[in-house]
């Protein structure tokens, strides 16, 4: 059983990776964008340049999609869970030691499910696994091909 579920270990991580991702983005759209009800419930969006809201909406769309896609994953995980560690400390802690009582629970879960992907990469379907799939090959058939030298 340890063994069928260690061989699935890099696809549940893919999953994980995608579902994260795409929740992270969804955040960043609804206050940029204001889809979804937007930051008000009624379509508003975050002011162009506010601090920290519209720069943690950039950081959550442009994170999130990376995340998504598996492209840069380590990276993005790292900025984007250092945006939640900031937003759970100096927006949520302020109200409260615990997170069910600041309203912080989601940042303190994207805080520590990028901070997984930071250590985990981005498992199966990731670009990341494509493009250095793709790199070693092209290794390979670049040492194949080189005359010897006498």
């Amino acid at each position: 059983m340890t063994a069928r579920l260690n061989g699935a270990q890099p696809y549940a991580l893919g999953l994980f990776r995608i579902v994260i991702g795409l929740l992270f983005a969804c955040h960043g759209a609804v206050a940029l964008f204001g889809v979804l009800g937007g930051v008000d419930g009624k379509g508003g969006t975050a002011a162009t340049g506010a601090w920290p809201n519209w720069y943690a909406a950039v950081i959550e769309l442009v994170g999130g999609t990376l995340v998504l896609l598996g492209l840069g994953t380590r990276a993005a995980a790292f900025i984007a869970s250092g945006a939640m560690a900031y937003a759970y400390f100096k927006v949520h802690q302020p109200q409260g030691l615990w997170p069910i009582e600041n309203s912080g629970e989601g940042a303190a879960m994207y805080c520590w499910s990028m901070f997984l992907l930071i250590f985990t990469g981005s498992g199966a379907f990731g670009v990341d696994r494509l493009l250095a799939r793709r790199t070693s090959a092209q290794g390979r058939q670049s040492t194949d091909h080189t005359p010897v030298a006498a």
